[in-house]
């Protein structure tokens, strides 16, 4: 089946009891058993719940995995995937993270003997020297947040499993509709499915694709274990955004180019980081990887004293954290997503204090456009 019909239907069958096209809400924390050892296949509500099965497959499906798990946040997910690690164990990751990765990573996991080194993944000699003989797992992100820069996903499979490690993706930017991770040699991927899966700003969740038997049945001992599990109200309504992932998707695509394009023309604005622009660095790499760029993009004002002019000008575009939404979401990483990294790390990684994130939209493109130009005309 495609894609779109995969989205609409896989773990989304008909409920037999009742007919209902829709999968139902299993509000319930247990289940009653027809006599002792003998049950419908739920038990407890954190170990399973029916709406959170059907999530979990049709996620598992999208990514091109067999298993899916849902937690109850993006960091909840991470969380759940490095918990797979034991003390004396060597993480490489990424040096261009999500701040709440980066915190996670070095103000709390660190504490439990997990030791971390950070290296540019877009460069894979420089990433090969920082494995160990105790690295056991590459984590990254591509794009990167928020200067977008791309990973051959591919070659960085290869790369960890020379050293016998494992590749985990967070691939919450560009979501399975543009990217599949598995299929490139990932062995973990992983979604804040608040963002795009969801994609209408009214549920927070995370969410962990594998194909590994084994791995899954470590990840889904430590998912019951730990307890931090999606919820069936927030499983039901990751459930309705999945439907329609695939045309939010391309109307993401389409606008996050034209506004890309836009900003990069503009006078007022001096650096555009989107991989759908030809201007891109990894513009080629992103093509062969990625069916599309997505709409997340970041633009250098110049001085946060610029940044700020825009963000209190808007009008149409939000100023908030987050991303993925139907609505435009507009925000300053060094302040905002990025503020617990230290601020040399920031600057070396570009994110300036004139850096300003779009999270772009499904509106009509002209209003957008409109909108970020009278911003800009406050500089």
């Amino acid at each position: 089946m495609g894609f779109s019909t995969d989205a609409i239907h896989v773990g989304q069958e008909p409920d037999p009891a009742t007919g209902a096209i829709i999968v139902p809400i299993y509000q319930t924390s247990t289940f009653v058993q027809e006599e002792l050892g003998k049950h419908k296949g739920y038990e407890y509500a954190r170990t399973s719940n029916p709406t959170r099965a059907a999530l979990e497959r049709n996620l598992g499906r999208l990514e091109g995995g067999e298993f899916g798990l849902a937690f109850a946040s993006g960091m909840a997910a991470i969380n759940a995937v490095m918990t797979l690690f034991k003390p004396g164990d060597h993480i490489v990751a990424g040096h261009n993270l999500y701040g709440g990765t980066f915190r996670l990573f070095e103000r709390l996991l660190k504490d439990t003997g997990l030791s971390f080194s950070y290296a540019d993944t877009t460069d894979l000699a420089t990433t090969e020297r920082a494995f160990q003989p105790t690295t056991r797992l590459l984590y990254m992100e591509t794009p990167t947040n928020p200067v977008m820069e791309i990973t051959d996903i591919a070659q960085a499979a290869a790369l960890a499993h020379r050293s016998n490690a494992l590749l985990a993706v967070d691939n919450t930017f560009m979501s399975p509709y543009f990217q599949r991770p598995l299929a490139l040699g990932a062995d973990i991927v992983l979604h804040s499915t608040t963002k795009y899966l969801n994609g209408h700003s009214d549920g927070v969740g995370g969410a962990v694709i594998v194909k590994d038997a084994g791995l899954a049945e470590r990840l889904k001992f430590i998912q019951n274990a730990a307890g931090a599990v999606l919820g069936p109200m927030d499983s039901w309504l990751v459930l309705r955004g999945v439907k329609t992932l695939a045309v939010r998707m391309r109307q993401h695509n389409e606008n996050g180019l034209a506004v890309a394009k836009f900003l990069s023309e503009h006078p007022k604005v001096k650096k555009v980081h989107y991989p759908g622009l030809v201007s891109h660095p990894q513009h080629e790499l992103a093509k062969k990887q990625m069916t599309g760029f997505g709409g997340m993009l970041s633009f250098e004002t110049g001085s946060l004293e610029n940044a700020k002019k825009v963000l209190k000008s808007v009008r149409l575009c939000s100023l908030a954290e987050s991303l993925g939404g139907v609505e435009t979401l507009i925000s300053h990483p060094a302040t905002m997503t990025h503020a617990s990294v230290p601020p040399e790390q920031r600057q070396r990684l570009g994110i300036t204090d004139g850096l300003v994130r779009i999270s772009v939209g499904i509106e009509d493109v002209e209003d957008l456009i409109a909108d970020l130009e009278q911003a800009l005309e406050r500089i």
